[in-house]
């Protein structure tokens, strides 16, 4: 850096001063001119959404169908008693604003899922996708079509019925264990062709006993897992660090196991497309 950055980054002003201190002007201007989706703005995506926001990311498009109740008082960014009732993605959107006038936003307030979903998706050149949904289906049906599409996504799985956040941690799909979210997610998409190339943010943690019923008032939703306050947002903030760290040139990655099964996979798929493009 710089004397003339030096300055620019010192300079109290600017509302990315200390971004750029730690980051670089480079790394600025790039989230600067970076288009990021962030789909479902409960407990994780809500934080999220808010950090991306913060480090100057340019271009978002939130996405959330829900409306604020009492249950997300506990643990859910948008959530106050003078907000209840409101759609979640139209207070974090204001909130968003109110932040950086500068930010080119758009606000979708319904459930995405099938062919809407992909539209969405192909809309633009987003740079990065976070998933913090909630339901099984529309998650699987986002995963799959980013990795189809080559889009960059990082994942948040289940915080539910956990209370260690230093159990929290940042890794590829094939390397995630002990979370029942995620072993689905995982099954599922290899049945689809997907085995790796998605950051997920997960927890080994196991759930804990008695912290999950079944619920039938609930759109889209079988079960209510209990929470805690602090859990949701960690994984929203490690979920932003992936984001922001990726568009400014990090590539973030684990030395956590790949499963010996989904090595042999990959290296046959790889082996098959070789193949294909000698003949």
């Amino acid at each position: 850096m710089n004397s003339d950055e030096q300055k620019q980054a010192c300079a109290e002003e600017d509302p990315q001063s200390r971004t750029r201190l730690l980051l670089g002007s480079e790394a600025v201007d790039a989230l600067r001119r970076a288009s990021v989706l962030v789909i479902g703005l409960g407990g994780v995506g809500a934080y999220a959404a808010e950090c991306i926001a913060r480090a100057g990311v340019g271009r978002m498009v939130i996405v959330d169908g829900d409306r604020l109740h009492a249950s997300n008082l506990n643990r859910q960014l948008p959530a106050l008693h003078s907000t209840m009732g409101r759609f979640k993605a139209e207070v974090i959107g204001e909130r968003l604003l109110d932040i950086n006038p500068a930010l080119k936003l758009d606000i979708v307030c319904r459930y995405l899922k099938d062919q809407p979903m992909v539209d969405l998706l192909q809309s633009e050149k987003f740079d990065y996708v976070v998933d913090a949904i909630d339901t099984l289906s529309p998650k699987i049906y986002l995963l799959y079509h980013c990795s189809h599409l080559g889009l960059r996504v990082v994942s948040a799985m289940g915080t539910g019925g956990k209370t260690d956040p230093s159990q929290l941690t940042v890794c590829d799909i094939s390397q995630t264990y002990n979370c029942p979210l995620a072993d689905v997610l995982r099954k599922r998409l290899h049945k689809l062709g997907v085995y790796t190339g998605i950051q997920s943010v997960f927890s080994p943690e196991r759930i804990r006993e008695g912290a999950v019923c079944e619920v039938q008032d609930e759109e889209n939703k079988k079960s209510r897992v209990g929470t805690v306050s602090y859990m949701p947002s960690i994984a929203g903030c490690l979920c932003a660090s992936v984001v922001i760290r990726e568009l400014c040139g990090e590539k973030v990655s684990s030395d956590l196991p790949v499963p010996l099964s989904v090595r042999r996979k990959i290296s046959y798929i790889r082996k098959s497309e070789e193949d294909v493009n000698n003949n």
